[in-house]
Parts: structure tokens; C-alpha cells; sequence
């Protein structure tokens, strides 16, 4: 485990070195950060990482964006994670996979009473549509490793909510 200093990543390189294949689940709240500082981190950081990866030798990419990621969408959080899977792929690498879950199921450490209201009703509604609001943060990791595990022969592979649900149960 490496501890970096996401302002100066370029410093970092070493961190990015050696290893086939990288997984990025990097991100932020505009509420936490505002909306320069969301971009800065859900885009910037995250396609200086994966250019890091790249020319450290990773030759598979997997990113964790979300549902309804498009680079010419009107809301900030959607137009950004668009923007940042086109910078991803921009990048080269021999896979890329991209997976867009629906709302994440879990448990933070922080109180957010919206979503906690949320996450309860997400949770209710999964037990008669399983895969269409919602995915457990286990299931998403899981489709994440099956990913490389089982190639799908793609060299871009975008996952969406019940692809992840179908993988991350294999």
C-alpha cells in the first residue's frame, strides 16, 4: 500500500509502477468539496491516475463510475463521471472496464439522514427489482474482480447496473 498526495501525483509515480492491473474507485461529494474540488477529484485525479497506471505498465484498467455517466449530460455529477470514462479510455490501454452501478448500497461512517431514508427504501425496493435502483458496494467489488478474471475479449467493456449484479455473483 502506497500513500500518495493526490495534489502532487505526478511525484507519485513509483506507487504506479509494476502492476497489470489497476482498480479506481476514487470520488467525492460536491457537498464535501465543492464543485471545482468534485471535478478536481472524480476527473482530474482519476485520469492522472489512470495516465500513471498507464505508463507504469498496467495494461487492464477498471473504473467505478455511475449510472447515467455522459460527458454532455446537464448535471455536474453525471457530465463529469462522462467526462473522465472518455479520458480513461483516451488512455490506451490494452482492456478498459468501466462499470456503472446504480445508487451504492452501505454502510458510511458519516450520518447523511437523506440517505439513510434512501438507502432504506433502495433496500426495500431490491427485495422486487433486484438489479434496477440499487447494488450492494460487495457486489460492485465483486463484478470488479470478475472482470479480470473472466475477460470478456472487449478492449472497452462498459458494465452497467445489472451486468454488475449478474458478475459480481459469479
Amino acid at each position: 500500500q502506497a500513500v500518495v498526495d493526490f495534489e502532487r501525483l505526478g511525484e507519485h509515480a513509483d506507487a504506479f509502477r509494476g502492476h497489470d492491473v489497476g482498480f479506481c474507485c476514487l470520488g467525492t461529494t460536491r457537498s464535501k468539496a465543492g464543485a471545482d474540488g468534485f471535478v478536481r477529484v472524480d476527473r482530474d485525479y482519476v485520469a492522472q491516475a489512470a495516465e500513471l497506471a498507464r505508463a507504469g505498465g498496467c495494461k487492464h484498467f477498471v473504473l467505478q463510475s455511475s449510472y447515467g455517466a455522459n460527458e454532455r449530460s446537464a448535471f455536474l455529477y453525471l457530465r463529469v463521471k462522462g467526462e473522465v470514462e472518455k479520458l480513461v479510455e483516451a488512455v490506451g490501454f490494452d482492456r478498459c472496464t468501466i462499470l456503472r452501478p446504480a445508487t451504492l448500497l452501505c454502510t458510511r461512517q458519516e450520518f447523511r439522514p437523506a440517505e439513510w431514508i434512501l438507502q432504506r427504501l433502495l433496500r426495500f425496493s431490491a427485495r422486487f427489482f433486484p438489479t434496477a435502483f440499487s447494488v450492494p458496494v460487495e457486489t460492485v467489488a465483486r463484478a470488479m474482480v470478475a472482470s479480470v478474471l473472466q475477460p470478456s475479449g472487449e478492449k472497452v467493456e462498459v458494465l452497467e447496473n445489472k451486468a454488475i449484479h449478474q458478475l459480481g455473483k459469479a
